[in-house]
């Protein structure tokens, strides 16, 4: 049984977000759809998320808005840009801000799902890269001779974490 990339989507267009969530469903992707950013943030924090991908123009919490909070909790995830109202300004301040890839609406489905693929494999390299820098600290630790400064390092890796 292959396990299913979870995408968040977020996207204020009900219609956009019902019909492009079944084609993705239908590739293989499980999509939890919400309508507002903050609505995202409420899933993320409950739901293990590999790849957001966020509409720029929302009411409320807006796509940048949500870009940077999502990135900020969570560090590995990777988050697509994926809007009407795109402007190279909006482009620039969202990849400055972590956004992984910004395209424009409407986009085809092809393109979205390789940039989306392309995405999961960033994130799978960086979550790796964390753990891989955790374990490498904690052996580092082990050599240590005061079990006070392992504890104390060991709480400052698992702060450190993001996840």
């Amino acid at each position: 049984m292959d396990k299913k990339i979870n995408l968040l989507f977020v996207d204020d267009e009900e219609q956009f977000l019902l019909s492009l969530s079944k084609q993705l469903e239908a590739r293989d992707f499980h999509v939890i759809a919400v309508n507002r950013g903050e609505k995202a943030l409420e899933v993320a924090e409950k739901e293990p998320i590999d790849v957001a991908l966020v509409d720029l123009k929302m009411p409320g919490i807006n796509g940048e808005e949500t870009l940077k909070a999502l990135k900020s909790a969570h560090e590995w995830m990777e988050i697509v840009i994926l809007t009407g109202h795109g402007n190279i300004d909006s482009a620039v301040e969202c990849t400055k801000s972590g956004a992984y890839c910004y395209l424009q609406k409407p986009c085809r489905i092809d393109e979205l799902l390789e940039v989306l693929k392309d995405a999961y494999k960033k994130k799978v390299m960086n979550k790796n890269r964390i753990e891989e820098k955790k374990m490498n600290e904690m052996l580092r630790l082990s050599q240590s001779d005061s079990p006070r400064a392992i504890l104390r390092r060991l709480k400052e890796i698992d702060k450190g974490a993001g996840d």
